[in-house]
């Protein structure tokens, strides 16, 4: 991967990591469901789980790992040289076990949040994570687009 490639990876992964954030810290404030303190939560992670981070520390973890997100969308995308529907199935089929997480991370959270079962909290994470889905290819689309008319 070249570092092009890279960094165009790492900018998706950042705003559509910051995008899935803020969907989120704005339900938890409309409902009071604990979807953002969720998705930020490392408690129960060896080492990680023993620190007290700081609120925007745990938010730089979870950019990390949308950034990693990012760069594997960007990888498939070139390599199998996806374009249309293509493109966007493969954004929601990497996000998909982000949302998945959900049980296992509401299970194993020390932090008061919401139970696995519970539907509400399930349909707020779902939302914030389709509006990740769809800033993936959006943002890789607009970058595209961007790059054509600069060419």
């Amino acid at each position: 991967m070249n570092s092009k490639k890279t960094l165009k990876g790492i900018f998706i992964g950042i705003v559509s990591g910051i995008l899935l954030g803020l969907t989120l810290k704005l339900l938890q404030g409309l409902t009071g469901i604990k979807v953002y303190i969720l998705l930020l939560n490392v408690d129960f992670i060896p080492y990680l789980g023993a620190v007290q981070w700081q609120e925007l520390m745990e938010f730089i973890f979870h950019l990390i790992v949308s950034c990693l997100i990012g760069m594997v969308f960007v990888i498939i995308v070139h390599r199998f040289k996806l374009a249309g529907i293509s493109v966007w199935i493969t954004s929601f089929a990497l996000s998909l076990p982000a949302f998945l997480l959900y049980f296992p991370l509401s299970s194993l959270a020390i932090k008061d949040v919401p139970a696995p079962h519970d539907p509400t909290a399930i349909l707020l994470w779902l939302t914030g994570h389709l509006v990740y889905g769809a800033s993936i290819p959006l943002l890789f689309l607009a970058i595209e687009n961007h790059k054509g008319k600069t060419n």
